[in-house]
């Protein structure tokens, strides 16, 4: 692949601030597949997200059964199997449930507590679960070489986000009781579920449980509240999410008398404490805002952060990783990630990154 200096959004810290801690990284240009595909994305999955969002904004969405999608979009994705020589075990919650995901190749979940990954799947709050995520799920075991224990948190319209974030503290306080240390335990998601997985980490943190020891989060949708979005360079440019689709699913599932507390959104708390963070989003997407918000947030509290922009990505391209060579990539930065965590060292990353774009202190 060739390299791109083309310009992108870059973090500023606040002066006075360390601005070592974060660091922006801008993979090679966007392959030829990944080109071809966006414009159908756009066409196919943006329109149709679009069309049902106008009807979401001006139609009778007041009745919340509107979100009640997950068993249509989870069932049929039992197709998606989890490559091969995954293993898996089931687990029951109060309330929800998961399912812990391991490769052959690493030590049986019940058998270690040397380390774990906990995940938390993306779907706007209203849909996936573990049967659609589950290969994706299945990769981050396989290239991290440690299990994961996949949530199917509780959802709109069934739970309020605080519901949804007090599922995935549970599901964090079961691996300290079995044993696991927290800061062995690397809390991950993609989309929805990477803005839970900084929720549960700063719930984690102001409950005074052990903080984990990393966060990995694929394109997050981390502030529920689109004002920012709205005014991002990319909203126009989202090959599949429409910032109104958004909209309606927090003006009509979360909002209270038309109010939105700011405290259910990770972007707007202290970030203070919090452990080394990755966070992969595409240079295209409208959640970019969110992601350089979550940055920000690190610099200032001088939270390490390494911000991997990918040109002209979709939304949590990671899922397309069978044929795309920029979600093998990002899978292979990810165990690489995760493997720093638990080593506390640098490692070589495996991904074939060019470094394009570095701010620092010396900046």
């Amino acid at each position: 692949m060739t390299s791109t200096n083309a310009p992108v959004p870059v973090v500023q810290a606040p002066d006075g601030l360390p601005r070592s801690t974060v660091t922006v990284e801008i993979p090679n240009r966007a392959s030829l597949i990944s080109r071809v595909i966006n414009p159908l994305l756009f066409a196919t999955a943006r329109a149709s997200l679009e069309t049902l969002s106008r009807a979401g904004q001006y139609g009778p969405v007041q009745d919340k059964r509107v979100f009640a999608v997950s068993s249509y979009t989870d069932a049929p994705a039992a197709a998606l199997v989890a490559v091969t020589g995954t293993r898996r075990r089931p687990v029951l919650f109060d309330g929800f449930h998961g399912e812990w995901v391991w490769h052959r190749d690493t030590a049986d979940p019940g058998m270690r507590t040397d380390s774990a990954i906990l995940y938390f799947h993306g779907g706007g709050f209203v849909s996936c679960g573990l049967r659609t995520h589950r290969r994706i799920v299945s990769r981050v075991a396989r290239a991290s070489a440690m299990p994961v224990l996949n949530v199917a948190y509780r959802q709109l319209p069934q739970a309020h986000i605080t519901d949804t974030i007090a599922d995935g503290v549970a599901a964090y306080r079961y691996l300290l009781s079995r044993g696991f240390p927290g800061d062995r335990i690397i809390v991950a998601g993609d989309s929805a579920g990477g803005g839970l997985a900084f929720s549960v980490a700063l719930a984690a943190r102001d409950a005074g449980l052990p903080v984990p020891g990393g966060i990995t989060a694929i394109a997050p949708w981390a502030d529920l509240d689109p004002t920012a979005k709205y005014a991002h360079p990319n909203a126009l440019l989202d090959p599949v999410i429409p910032i109104r689709g958004l909209d309606v699913i927090t003006r009509w599932g979360y909002r209270i008398d038309g109010k939105l507390d700011p405290a259910w959104s990770p972007v707007n708390h202290d970030f203070t404490g919090l452990p080394p963070a990755l966070i992969l989003v595409g240079s295209t997407e409208v959640l970019l805002a969110d992601a350089e918000l979550l940055a920000a947030r690190c610099a200032e509290a001088g939270v390490p952060c390494r911000l991997q922009i990918w040109d002209r990505q979709a939304h949590v391209f990671v899922a397309g990783a069978d044929v795309l060579p920029e979600g093998r990539a990002a899978f292979r930065e990810i165990g690489a990630f995760h493997q720093q965590v638990l080593n506390g060292a640098a490692v070589a990353y495996r991904g074939g990154l060019r470094r394009l774009f570095r701010r620092n202190a010396a900046a």
